[in-house]
């Protein structure tokens, strides 16, 4: 892991700390930078988004979707996973948690916010730090990117429907014309561009294209940073009156992380896929395309909003509870094997 990608808890964190403290001394600018928008599009953040986003697509090669009969039966429980149950548990963890046990203590006017939040990041399966997760647990690398290249088409697809009919069944109201312009921005246009931009980093051979991915790694989390300065500084307020909030939020993130991190372990072991095949299924199913769901949480709801918060809540707590996750099938690899 680069330095960025194994401290990234810590930079969010002092994210947090450089947002509210800057929101705080110098509000004008931050309002100003907020107004810079066309069609609702927020000029400054969707060029970061794209910073951030588009590296991580260069990475995926959908030429590999011709591998995913290889090992059809882990193919089948990642998807499951992903898409028939993750962003369905989370809209009932995220009704169960902020509508009812946590609601005395959360602002009323933003809990549906921080349901539509919890929402967006359930409904992105992880992209980039799949392959680190999968790399330090041994994972079938091939496997990896197959089922990373099928997730990712489905994406294009599938996001819209899946997070409209959720904040649908959850009351909450679907701007769909927002909703699909955030599909086209930051899912069809990037993955188009990335593609044309790794074909052309290929014609100069593998080497160079590892150089070039070297390269821009850097940028992407920097983008993701910067939007995360921008974020707190919007949010500085609410978090200062509440700071409990981020913890509140964090509660229904680290269950659904470990629920369906265990459900894709087990289901893998239960139809006799291997281990370096279980691991990569079981991290995608925990891990998530976070640059995205910060990106439709901004798009649809707003820098201000609950659903912005509630999102880069899973950014904070990404790495640690993925690294505990890879130790838990790492540690457990005699115990399935046995089977």
């Amino acid at each position: 892991m680069s330095i960025f990608e194994r401290y990234l808890t810590v930079w969010v964190l002092l994210c947090i700390v450089i947002g509210i403290a800057a929101g705080q001394i110098a509000p004008g600018i931050f309002q100003a930078i907020g107004h810079m928008e066309v069609a609702q599009v927020n000029l400054p953040v969707g060029l970061l988004i794209w910073i951030m986003v588009i590296p991580m697509l260069v990475k995926v090669d959908f030429a590999a979707l011709g591998q995913v009969r290889r090992h059809w039966r882990g193919i089948g429980v990642t998807l499951f996973v992903n898409w028939a149950v993750k962003p369905f548990s989370m809209a009932f963890l995220g009704w169960l948690f902020v509508r009812q046990v946590f609601a005395p203590w959360l602002p009323q006017d933003q809990l549906d916010s921080y349901i539509a939040g919890l929402i967006l990041l359930a409904a992105a399966p992880c992209t980039a730090m799949v392959f680190v997760w999968s790399r330090l647990t041994g994972g079938d690398p091939v496997f990896t990117l197959s089922q990373v290249a099928l997730n990712d088409a489905i994406m294009v697809f599938a996001f819209a429907p899946i997070v409209g009919l959720l904040l649908g069944i959850s009351s909450i109201t679907v701007p769909w014309d927002t909703l699909l312009t955030s599909v086209v921005l930051y899912i069809v246009i990037p993955v188009l561009l990335s593609q044309l931009w790794r074909r052309a980093l290929l014609k100069r051979g593998q080497a160079a294209f590892e150089r070039a991915m070297a390269r821009i790694g850097p940028l992407s989390i920097a983008a993701l940073l910067l939007t995360l300065v921008l974020l707190f500084a919007f949010q500085g307020q609410a978090i200062i009156q509440q700071p409990l909030v981020i913890a509140m939020l964090a509660v229904p993130i680290l269950i659904q992380v470990f629920f369906n991190s265990s459900l894709a372990y087990w289901l893998n072991r239960r139809v006799g896929e291997k281990h370096d095949i279980a691991c990569p299924s079981a991290l995608i199913g925990a891990s998530n395309f976070f640059e995205l769901a910060v990106a439709a949480a901004i798009a649809l709801f707003g820098f201000q909003s609950g659903a912005a918060l509630a999102t880069v809540v899973g950014v904070l707590i990404e790495v640690p509870v993925m690294l505990l996750v890879v130790r838990v099938v790492n540690r457990s690899r005699n115990w399935y094997e046995r089977a």
